[in-house]
């Protein structure tokens, strides 16, 4: 019995367990378009994380440089207002000084340039005063104007300025 139901089949011939030519290119060419596929998906995944990484951080540098910005202009502000209140205060302290030597300067080199001390003197004590009175925005608009008005003479003063600083700081 067992013998009538064994088939013989020729050598190589065994089609049970083989598939056809034609089948096995069309599985791999299916496994290798289904890796493709899962390879773009992965790629289209990470474009996008790296998308959204790129973003959060752009956008977290963005908030820290307006952080700074803000805290150099309040800064700069603070800095400003120093600044103008010494140049205040040392424009009235060299005013007090030049009146005080008037009265020497008549005596060395006569009423006259003794005269010129003492106009210097209210000169200086007045730009003190202005100064003093003014916010570091009016100051700023005042320059602007200056230098809307007498362009040349803003020009001479911020060469021979550079000039001065340029001197001090070579020493």
């Amino acid at each position: 019995m067992a013998e009538t139901t064994a088939k013989t089949t020729a050598p190589g011939k065994d089609t049970a367990n083989k598939p056809a030519g034609g089948d096995a290119k069309a599985e791999a060419k299916s496994h290798f378009n289904a890796a493709i596929e899962e390879a773009k998906a992965a790629a289209t995944a990470l474009t996008e994380d790296a998308k959204g990484r790129a973003n959060t951080y752009r956008d977290q540098a963005k908030a820290k440089g307006e952080d700074w910005t803000g805290e150099a202009k309040v800064k700069a502000g603070e800095l400003a207002r120093e600044g103008k209140a010494k140049a205040s205060s040392a424009l009235s302290s060299l005013g007090k000084i030049v009146s005080e030597n008037a009265g020497s300067i008549d005596e060395k080199f006569g009423s006259k340039y003794g005269d010129y001390a003492r106009n210097a003197s209210r000169s200086i004590q007045s730009t003190a005063d202005k100064l003093d009175s003014k916010s570091v925005e009016e100051l700023g608009e005042d320059a602007r104007q200056f230098v809307r008005e007498k362009p040349a003479t803003a020009v001479g003063i911020a060469a021979l300025a550079g000039f001065l600083i340029a001197r001090i700081f070579r020493k």
